[in-house]
């Protein structure tokens, strides 16, 4: 049977009026999504760390940042009581679903809750009273990973917690990949504020010294939070002392042969750069970037791991991981550098302010003329007795927690203990502020090799 004229023109019709309103509906939600995106905050989430991390943001979920990764999101302006945080140690599924050592939601990667402690927080209120953004760093729930929480433009309120505070952790709230909160310890109102009115704590004025502008407990209103016009973009920066701050050199970066001539196993460590277990004789090469400050190398000694990597040393521990992601804990002899840094020179030293486990040299191996400086006096057999610990010789710091030793108010001068281990060790650090007879430069671009030993 044929189709009449008028059949054929209704069924035009019904499609046209068909492709009308999917038009309609297609300027509708493009419209919706413009208007959200152009009245939507942009947050810049960086990883300078030099290690994973799984960044997470409640609104929004969450995702893996490799090192020198970012990752952009819009968050609504009005957005009330929203965090961003990092999460170490993770593993997931192609689901989703796995865990973290720190800072875990439920187990899922796109978080939907807020992280389990320790957690370095990013905190902020988006179009609050009087139409600003109220932004902050918040300590309250412990720490795991250096931050930077910084408007991109038109707001000067840069705040920064980048201290190392997992490696100053006091005993009872150490915790596996960071530092905890007290409340999460104790369980106490003293800590917890459940009842809405606390103070400051011994353990909350320790986070408030190592980061002045860090909310360090429920109540630190005053000299924590920090205000901007609504409407500003802003950036998050994990390990932001990582920062490449000069012009890189063609490589763009520095190699550090890491070598060890001890007659027993030691397991290296760098930050950054993770760490590796090392027998006698041989080597591990790292490229570090042109511009890293600051950078550190050490050996830990007495160390088990299992194949997962997860252990711990007598000396030099970094929370029990193989491929450190923060500072060691003392005793450890240390190599410190800051590369390409003021005239594009780096600086160069070997420190024994956090005591002393194995003997060290380092020195350049191409681009520089500068000798070596070297640290192998049997400083544990000469130890003296309030400093021995085991497996190495421990910094006064550690053992008397004294601002003399500890220059905790950035003023102080040597002691005995550090003319001790100036006298064994001439040309290493052996107080805080032992500056003039322990920094060595070379031209930027040089490359080196740290040796266990030698």
């Amino acid at each position: 049977m044929k189709t009449s004229k008028k059949q054929k023109l209704a069924s035009q019709h019904k499609q046209r009026i068909i492709i009308f309103i999917m038009y309609i509906i297609f300027i509708l939600i493009f419209s919706f999504l413009i208007f959200h995106l152009c009245h939507a905050a942009i947050f810049d989430i960086v990883n300078q760390c030099p290690y994973t991390i799984w960044p997470a943001i409640i609104p929004g979920g969450g995702r893996e940042l490799l090192p020198g990764q970012n990752w952009t999101i819009f968050v609504n302006s009005r957005m009330d009581d929203a965090r961003i945080w990092a999460r170490t140690g993770c593993t997931f599924n192609k689901s989703g679903h796995g865990q973290c050592e720190t800072g875990d939601c439920n187990g899922l990667l796109e978080c939907q809750i807020y992280g389990s402690p320790p957690n370095t927080l990013a905190e902020f209120t988006l179009n609050g009273f009087n139409n600003l953004d109220f932004i902050s760093i918040s300590l309250v729930e412990g720490f795991n990973v250096p931050i930077e929480f910084s408007p991109i433009a038109g707001c000067n309120h840069a705040i920064q917690c980048s201290t190392n505070i997992t490696g100053q952790c006091p005993d009872e709230l150490k915790t596996s990949g960071g530092c905890n909160n007290p409340c999460t310890v104790f369980k106490t109102d003293e800590y917890c504020c459940k009842s809405g009115n606390c103070k400051p704590t011994n353990y909350s004025n320790f986070f408030k010294g190592l980061c002045p502008n860090a909310y360090s407990y429920p109540m630190d209103d005053e000299s924590s939070t920090f205000t901007c016009i609504g409407g500003t973009d802003y950036r998050i920066a994990f390990c932001p002392n990582n920062i490449v701050t000069t012009p890189p050199s063609s490589s763009g970066y520095a190699t550090f042969d890491i070598i060890n001539r001890c007659p027993y196993t030691v397991w290296a460590a760098a930050i950054p750069g993770g760490g590796k277990q090392l027998d006698k004789d041989q080597t591990w090469s790292i490229n570090v970037n042109v511009g890293t400050v600051p950078g550190r190398i050490w050996a830990r000694t007495g160390c088990n791991f299992s194949d997962s990597g997860y252990g711990s040393c007598e000396t030099g521990d970094c929370n029990g991981l193989l491929e450190c992601q923060a500072y060691g804990k003392p005793p450890n002899t240390l190599a410190e550098f800051a590369l390409n840094q003021f005239s594009n020179l780096d600086f160069n030293d070997i420190s024994l302010v956090e005591g002393f486990n194995v003997p060290m040299e380092f020195s350049p191996t191409s681009g520089c003329a500068r000798g070596m400086i070297q640290c192998s006096a049997d400083i544990n057999g000469q130890c003296p007795a309030q400093l021995k610990t085991n497996g190495g010789c421990n910094n006064p710091c550690t053992v008397f927690k004294t601002n003399e030793y500890c220059c905790n108010s950035g003023s102080c001068g040597p002691t005995n203990y550090s003319k001790f281990f100036k006298g064994f060790c001439p040309n290493a650090y052996s107080y805080p502020y032992d500056d003039k007879t322990s920094t060595f430069t070379c031209p930027g671009g040089a490359s080196y090799k740290v040796v266990f030993c030698p």
